[in-house]
Order: C-alpha cells, then sequence, then structure tokens
C-alpha cells in the first residue's frame, strides 16, 4: 500500500450494505479509475455476512489492482485472502493483528488524536496510522476532533503513511492534502453524494489533485 506523490483515495463501505446491488454499485465506483484502496467496513452483521461480501467484492479488487482491507478481524482477513486489515480501539491489538496476517500483509491501526500511539504501532511496523475524525461524520460517533496540525507534524518526524478520516468532501479536503495526508479516507462523501457514488468518488480525487498542481 503505497502513496505516490498524490494523496490516494481510501475508500470505506457503508457499514450496512446489500450485497447484491451493492456490488454492482461498487463496480462501477471502482471503475472510475478514482479509489486507490477499498476497506470492507461491516457492523453488527455475522462472520459468515462478512464472508460472503469479501467473496464478493476481492476479485473486483483484485481485478484492478485495488488493496482489500477489512476492517476489525485479521482472523477473516487472513483466511479469506484479504490485503490487510485495520483495527481501531476495540478491535485486536496491532500485536495479535500482525501475528495472525504476517509481515507480508497490510496492518494499519487508528489512531485517533494520538500521535504517542501513533508512534508506539509505527516503531512497531504498522503500514500506515490513521488520524481522526477531522470533520463531523455520521458515518460513526467520533471520539476524536483533530486539526489538520497533527499530519504536519506526523509527515515532518516519520514516514509511515498517514491517513486522514473523518467527515471528509471534496469541499473540505484540501487542508488535509496540503497538511500531507497520504491517504484520504471517505465514506459518506462518496456513498451519499447527490450525484451518485461515481460522482462522489471523481469529485473527492479531483479536488485532491487540483490541490496538490
Amino acid at each position: 500500500m503505497n502513496s505516490d506523490e498524490l494523496a490516494g483515495l481510501y475508500l470505506l463501505t457503508p457499514p450496512k450494505i446489500d450485497l447484491a446491488p451493492f456490488g454492482e454499485k461498487l463496480k462501477s465506483v471502482l471503475d472510475t479509475g478514482a479509489v486507490d484502496c477499498l476497506q470492507l467496513r461491516l457492523k453488527d452483521v455475522s462472520d459468515d455476512e462478512i464472508r460472503k461480501a469479501i467473496d464478493t467484492i476481492l476479485p473486483m479488487c483484485a481485478d484492478r489492482d485495488i488493496p482489500l482491507i477489512l476492517n476489525d478481524r485479521p482472523d477473516i482477513a487472513k483466511k479469506s485472502g484479504c490485503d490487510g486489515v485495520h483495527v481501531g480501539e476495540e478491535d485486536a491489538s496491532y500485536d495479535e493483528a500482525r501475528a495472525i496476517m504476517g509481515e507480508e500483509h497490510i496492518v494499519g491501526v487508528s489512531c485517533y488524536d494520538s500521535r504517542h500511539k501513533a508512534m508506539i504501532v509505527g516503531d512497531k511496523g504498522a503500514d500506515y496510522v490513521a488520524f481522526g475524525a477531522f470533520y463531523p461524520t455520521e458515518t460513526k460517533e467520533a471520539k476524536t476532533s483533530v486539526t489538520p496540525e497533527i499530519l504536519e507534524i506526523w509527515t515532518t518526524f516519520t514516514t509511515v503513511p498517514c491517513v486522514a478520516i473523518g467527515g471528509i468532501t471534496a469541499d473540505n479536503v484540501a487542508p488535509l492534502v496540503l497538511a500531507g495526508a497520504d491517504f484520504i479516507a471517505v465514506t459518506g462523501g462518496v456513498w451519499n453524494h447527490p450525484d451518485g457514488p461515481e460522482a462522489g468518488a471523481k469529485a473527492i480525487k479531483a479536488a485532491i489533485e487540483a490541490t496538490e498542481i
């Protein structure tokens, strides 16, 4: 999971999906070419539902050379062939996730507003750290609120990639890009876009590119 000079668009799925119609919608979004990484983030569903979603989505990502990251569950991620796992405060620890996934897979960690936690997991070998929420979000209740300064400080002192998350849209992404975010994580800004998710993904990617040119 490497970022080039442009910040990448890290798309998260909605926490609830109807797999068949969602799969078609996701395929259209991935075909825009705007998405650099996808996280499958399902909440309050059975393990079987998670596995079925992976079986549908993983081939789409593989065909387009887009890494698929599973939220929360390193055990399912490894057995199902996902490219990596993302863990938060209430999930498996970084150490547990790495032990399950192995060195060849991506392990990312939510660090919220804590540079201290980010430094610890970064030193241990995390592939990226995520900071947020930067803006109000309807996707989940944000535990912390942060400013772009945390990204500026992080990128000054370390080369571990950082992800910005929380209420990000095409209209407010610029300060995060300018502050040095390697990836921009988005849920509602794509899936709830008034012109449809394809337009949402294109708009955010265009805003990222316009900021950095």
